[in-house]
This record gives C-alpha cells, sequence and structure tokens, in this order.
C-alpha cells in the first residue's frame, strides 16, 4: 500500500509541473504577442534610409619638400622628421652643398634607411614641378 502512495504522489508532483510548465509557455506567447503586435508601443513609424552614397578615404595631397631650399618649419612636416633632425638636414646641406640624390641624405646623422623610407615619397631636389626629380 505504501509503495502505491508514493507512486501517486510523484505523479502527482509530475502533473502539477506539467501544469506549470504549460502555464508559463503560454504567458510566453501572450508576452509575446503583446510586444511585437504594437499593444505595449506608442504610435510610431521606423523608416530605413538605402545606402546612396559611396563612402571613400579622405585623400591626402602630398606637397612635396625640396630638401635643398626647405626651412627647418618646412622639413618638419616630413613624416619622421622632427626639430633636431630638421636643423641636422639644414647644418649637413650648408657644409657639403645640395643633395642630389634621396640617398644622399643618409650621409645625415639620424637618418638611416627606414627614416628615409618614411618620407622618400615626400621629397624632391629640384624647384620644377616636383615630379620630376622626386624622392627616386
Amino acid at each position: 500500500m505504501e509503495k502505491q502512495e508514493k507512486k501517486t504522489k510523484v505523479s502527482g508532483v509530475y502533473l502539477v509541473l506539467a501544469a506549470l510548465t504549460v502555464l508559463f509557455a503560454a504567458s510566453l506567447v501572450f508576452l509575446h504577442k503583446t510586444t511585437y503586435e504594437g499593444a505595449s508601443h506608442g504610435n510610431y513609424t521606423v523608416t530605413t534610409q538605402d545606402k546612396t552614397d559611396e563612402i571613400t578615404a579622405p585623400t591626402r595631397v602630398v606637397t612635396l619638400v625640396n630638401v635643398n631650399t626647405a626651412t627647418a618649419e618646412e622639413l618638419e612636416t616630413l613624416t619622421g622628421i622632427g626639430p633636431s633632425l630638421a636643423q641636422a638636414i639644414i647644418d649637413y646641406r650648408a657644409e657639403h652643398g645640395d643633395f642630389t640624390a634621396a640617398e644622399d641624405l643618409l650621409k645625415v646623422k639620424g637618418i638611416g634607411e627606414a627614416k628615409l623610407e618614411g618620407f622618400r615619397a615626400e621629397i624632391t631636389f629640384t624647384e620644377k614641378d616636383g615630379n620630376e626629380n622626386s624622392g627616386g
């Protein structure tokens, strides 16, 4: 008899758990419907706009710096060149004359291959249009 009572109690617990699960599921369905059908929201309209303009990267205008005539301020606009290195370039130029190629700048103390490559495309050695005898 005791076994029969235990079985009835266990099945009663399962029955209560099943009922609670069904009740919980029904409440979730109700909440989902009322939330997304606008019952709990104000009146508003959502509009979207198609992408019509293509995003482009900003273009950088590079003004070539003539290392044979540039001031310290102009030299400092070059990538990797600060005030002391700009002055070193001016001092070397005054002592040894004009630079004729980018590699001549390697003779200036403080300029190595990596630094030269950093600003090679930004320099020229003539006053003409700047492209004829630029950094290369």
